[in-house]
């Protein structure tokens, strides 16, 4: 579901959510004014937090063994955020300082927990521009990102400290799971189990397959 802002929402629910953002994602990144031979993505969170987990749970997928490691790496793509080195509040803006001076001309991908109404809860947003972390829970954060991805894990419009802490576990895990394959479906096809592999690398198939779905979208 696209918005004025471009958001898209998927629902972790559907058994094509992963594919579907791994094509959203390409399109979008296709449209940057920005050279992608050096991609950023940073995944924000902390282990501490259930709630606040899921971005270095993505982190860790996503750089968890040497094979992804040197796909990504060969790709021009370096992960920040892992539960081995989560990036957090108390160190964003030295992690950003870093990124600055690593990856000058950098496409940043930037992912986030975030709080949602009770029937989005499970959802994936994608969207252009930065994302404003900290956000859900009342920090001022810098903003980040050329990109965003959010997962939403529990309900907004409560002050209770301990939302984050009783948010469910498998929530988390299932957007986690969608977001990272969503993302080496675009990214990293060697490393996506996905077929067929439509993705930023593969533009012969990305622009036949975006035709028969504008096709499919003008006959409805």
């Amino acid at each position: 579901m696209k918005t004025l802002m471009e958001n898209y929402y998927f629902d972790t629910a559907s058994p094509r959510a992963a594919f579907e953002i791994g094509v959203q994602l390409t399109e979008l990144l296709l449209r940057s004014d920005k050279p992608l031979t050096d991609v950023v993505i940073l995944c924000i969170g902390t282990d501490r937090s259930t709630g606040d987990s899921l971005g270095p749970i993505i982190g860790y997928k996503l750089s968890g063994t040497p094979s992804s490691i040197d796909v990504l790496k060969r790709q021009g793509i370096t992960v920040y955020g892992t539960l081995e080195a989560p990036v957090h509040a108390t160190n964003l803006e030295n992690v950003l300082s870093d990124i600055s001076v690593r990856h000058r001309n950098s496409f940043c991908i930037a992912i986030d927990a975030s709080l949602g109404t009770q029937d989005h809860i499970g959802y994936v947003t994608v969207g252009t521009g930065p994302l404003r972390p900290g956000l859900g829970v009342n920090k001022r954060l810098p903003d980040v990102g050329d990109l965003h991805i959010t997962g939403i894990v529990n309900v907004s419009g409560t002050n209770d400290p301990m939302l984050l802490q009783t948010t469910r576990l498998k929530t988390v895990m299932l957007l986690a799971d969608t977001i990272t394959r969503g993302l080496l479906y675009c990214l990293a096809p060697a490393q996506s189990s996905l077929k067929p592999h439509i993705s930023l690398f593969n533009p012969v198939k990305l622009t036949h397959y975006l035709a028969n779905r504008e096709g499919k979208h003008t006959r409805q």
